[in-house]
């Protein structure tokens, strides 16, 4: 039976609609859990004012309490020797006791409103977050959908006739973006992003600084939000060309691997980076020069951010079956049994790792440093 070819302009055409059906989608999403983290931070400040009114309540209720007990017994001691006080202090006696009542249960009441009112906030605060992380979820979703609809793909119908190799061929490509993408979004999160929320505290606090200390101390502000801006902007830089060093294609891991660790020596000129090749100088296919690469950038980098290193060594050794590579800082180390959520660098490495059916394993202390060893096999099929 032959086989029916692809109308490409019809594909073509049908993707431009898709296209823009999931960019419309994507905005709409996007502005939704926008709404929602300006929601959460509106609730989030005033669940801290209601905290602070519910202690505060809490305490002049105690105090009440303590005022309202007092005038009872006052109250009980006249009853009982009642011919022994005048009418106006017997009068004074019940009323004292009779209003500090009243406004110990106002002030009861209060605080249980206020404890309803937080818990409350604290319920809708826990719905937005759901949500907040659902539009993410979905936005980076869409993302890895769009950029494969906006990709090259379009024009493979005019080459793949078989549905099927079509299906395989597309499903790679997102793969491979998808992994790429939690590459970045985990460099993003760790490096520019921290660093623009700082930002953002910095100038709310410069705000505060000229209004309490003037002009001069709040340009002093200025200067080091420069120097904090200026980091960002490098990181962003940075990452863009860590993409994809073109020398791994041209010339192969070791000439990319001298030419990156020298730059990164030179712009951090504290710190001394030592490469060290031991085996053949050989290319080796694309896929572990690339995942060697990205790991021993990870390392490096590390060492370099996190651990304040002076001194880090890079030792690659290529033998006719296994590549072992050992990264070695003399920084701050750090406690390899204490996890940090918040951080994607040793979990990204590992994935390359297991990838390639390798071992990664990394000894550090406080104090001492960190080496990371990699053992990769190397296939010859």
């Amino acid at each position: 039976m032959a086989k029916k070819k692809l109308d490409t302009k019809t594909l073509d055409m049908i993707l431009e609609k898709i296209v823009d059906t999931v960019g419309n989608s994507k905005d709409e999403i996007f502005q939704i859990g926008e709404q929602c983290r300006q929601d959460y931070e509106s609730l989030t400040q005033e669940l801290k004012e209601i905290k602070e009114m519910v202690v505060q309540t809490i305490e002049e209720g105690d105090q009440l309490d303590i005022l309202a007990r007092t005038s009872r017994k006052r109250l009980s001691e006249v009853s009982k020797h009642f011919k022994a006080f005048t009418e106006t202090e017997v009068h004074e006696a019940y009323e004292k006791a009779h209003q500090l009542q009243i406004d110990l249960s106002i002030k009861r009441e209060i605080e249980k409103q206020l404890r309803n009112r937080r818990d409350d906030i604290e319920r809708r605060l826990l719905g937005l977050t759901e949500t907040i992380e659902r539009a993410d979820s979905l936005i980076s979703q869409i993302s890895v959908i769009l950029k494969y609809l906006m990709s090259d793909l379009r024009m493979v119908g005019e080459v793949l006739e078989d549905a099927k190799i079509k299906q395989d061929f597309s499903l790679k490509i997102i793969e491979a973006q998808e992994e790429e993408r939690k590459r970045l979004s985990r460099e993003i999160h760790d490096g520019p992003a921290q660093m623009m929320a700082n930002v953002m505290m910095r100038s709310d606090l410069i705000e505060r600084i000229y209004r309490e200390q003037g002009a001069d101390e709040a340009i002093n502000e200025i200067r080091s939000l420069k120097q904090m801006v200026r980091s960002a902007l490098y990181e962003v830089r940075h990452i863009i060309y860590d993409l994809r060093p073109m020398a791994l294609d041209d010339l192969g891991l070791v000439p990319t691997l001298k030419k990156y660790l020298k730059t990164t020596e030179e712009y951090h000129n504290k710190t001394e980076i030592h490469f060290i090749n031991i085996g053949e100088e050989r290319r080796l296919p694309t896929k572990y020069e690339v995942a060697l690469f990205r790991l021993i950038q990870e390392s490096v980098q590390n060492a370099l951010k996190h651990a304040c290193a002076q001194i880090i060594t890079v030792k690659l050794e290529i033998i006719k079956d296994k590549i072992t590579v050992v990264i070695k800082d003399n920084g701050k180390g750090f406690d390899v049994n204490k996890k940090k959520s918040e951080s994607f660098g040793i979990i990204g490495m590992k994935e390359r790792v297991e990838l390639l059916e390798g071992n990664l394993s990394i000894d550090s202390k406080l104090g001492t440093g960190t080496t990371v060893f990699i053992s990769v096999p190397l296939s010859h099929s």
